[in-house]
């Protein structure tokens, strides 16, 4: 059971704003200044609809349980009080509310939603199929939405710039190194790829790197080469019993021609 009182919870109290703390739970990390200013006018014009959820935090002190977008959007009206419940929760169920809220609501985007999944994982000490029936949530569909977990913050910040969705970040999923996720949710990103030809690109991608390298000869260095060959096989038509040997090495192309010293150094023949 938790220890809130009754009354309290059905009662709204108007509690000074500056004494409201924000949540150390919260998920959410990006608010849309000009969602949180349309919230601020429909406040002034229509009063909050709402009240917000607290918990004593001692001294006369407040901290936000549910509602971070309508105390901010309070705090831009200029408002000095706002209606609000007052709950006595422990921190664990404080927590769970305060992500529940936000993902109800789908208000978070994929990567925040992701960090919000794994907290309520790790506060329940709970396995994912066990989370995903709380949550009322297909077991895959968690599994899916907390493998973005894996990309770094420089490609959460592509998938969020360009507004890519939580399917394009799955689909580099599957390239095998970080270097090559950013390469192709830039391009998707630079390109407006739809998932569909993010997931080709990242099949073009894998089945370059698998593909052994070809060395390639610059144009001029083969014409070189080419001559070097002839030489010799004019030198072999001409009795001269010379060889050539070519070697890649890691920084270099190496050619060996070898002539016995016996061709080079022979007696001259009759004037």
């Amino acid at each position: 059971m938790e220890n809130a009182k009754p009354t309290e919870q059905t009662k709204v109290y108007l509690l000074p704003i500056d004494a409201i703390t924000p949540s150390p739970f919260q998920a959410r990390t990006v608010f849309d200044e000009a969602e949180l200013k349309k919230l601020a006018v429909s406040i002034l014009q229509n009063g909050l609809l709402q009240p917000v959820s607290v918990r004593p935090a001692g001294e006369g002190r407040y901290q936000l349980i549910a509602g971070e977008r309508r105390l901010r959007a309070c705090k831009l009206a200029k408002m000095e009080a706002i209606p609000a419940i007052i709950f006595h929760f422990e921190d664990e169920k404080t927590a769970a509310l305060s992500l529940l809220e936000n993902l109800q609501r789908e208000e978070l985007n994929p990567f925040e939603q992701a960090r919000a999944l794994r907290d309520l994982l790790n506060l329940w000490d709970c396995t994912q199929e066990s989370a995903a029936r709380r949550l009322g949530m297909a077991q895959p569909t968690l599994a899916n939405k907390l493998r973005l977990l894996a990309l770094n913050e420089e490609q959460e910040g592509i998938c969020l710039a360009a507004n890519l969705t939580e399917r394009h970040a799955r689909a580099v999923l599957r390239l095998p190194t970080a270097a090559l996720r950013t390469k192709a949710l830039q391009y998707a990103a630079d390109h407006a790829c739809n998932v569909q030809q993010t997931e080709a690109l990242c099949e073009r991608m894998m089945t370059h790197k698998t593909k052994p390298r070809r060395s390639v000869m610059v144009k001029d260095v083969r014409i070189f080469v080419n001559t070097i060959d002839r030489a010799v096989k004019l030198m072999t038509g001409s009795g001269i019993p010379a060889t050539a040997e070519m070697r890649e090495q890691p920084d270099c192309i190496e050619y060996v021609v070898r002539i016995p010293m016996g061709a080079v150094y022979h007696s001259p023949g009759p004037q």
